[in-house]
């Protein structure tokens, strides 16, 4: 099987063939080489060995693969890994800067926002990317934008609670 790079490459390909490229997940490039038809997902956990990225439905429903690309929050289960290369990518991990927790961790911590803690980093990354792109979201929309991804546990109070307690402190310059 040869291998060709991820750019430029438009017909005449098979879907076993591995490509070869790099993703640039936190900060990091990673050089994989997979099939087309591999997921971002997959991808990240596997050949990255970044697990925090969870895969529950694997249809974009649940919410729990959410990532952060070019500064958009994704479902990285709907998404190619090839589609990935040349983006930037953040993941769970890339959240806390060194030993210090980013506030919307902190919050879920202080404020229970998880139990079994699946969903948690799907609920993360989307809600620091909420709460990065519109500083000032209101209450209403901030739970129609937490109820796009799901939650078996905890009835979503507390993390509700968490999301909006980090948005105050990312307010307030803390």
């Amino acid at each position: 099987m040869g291998e060709r790079a991820a750019e430029g490459l438009v017909t005449g390909f098979v879907m076993t063939e591995k490509l070869a490229f790099t993703l640039n997940v936190n900060g990091r490039d990673f050089p994989v080489r997979v099939e087309p038809r591999r997921t971002l997902a997959d991808t990240i956990r596997e050949e990255c060995k970044l697990t925090g990225t969870h895969l529950g439905c694997e249809h974009g429903v649940c919410g729990a693969c959410t990532i952060i690309i070019d500064g958009e929050a994704v479902r990285s289960c709907l998404m190619f890994a090839v589609q990935a290369a040349g983006k930037r990518i953040r993941t769970v991990e890339g959240l806390a800067n060194g030993n210090e927790l980013h506030p919307l961790q902190r919050a879920f911590i202080a404020h229970h926002g998880l139990q079994c803690g699946f969903c948690t980093p799907g609920f993360l990354m989307l809600a620091v990317n909420t709460l990065e792109q519109q500083p000032d979201i209101g209450d209403e929309e901030l739970l129609d934008v937490l109820a796009s991804n799901l939650c078996r546990c905890t009835g979503y109070g507390n993390i509700v609670k968490a999301v909006k307690a980090a948005r105050d402190e990312m307010r307030a310059g803390k």
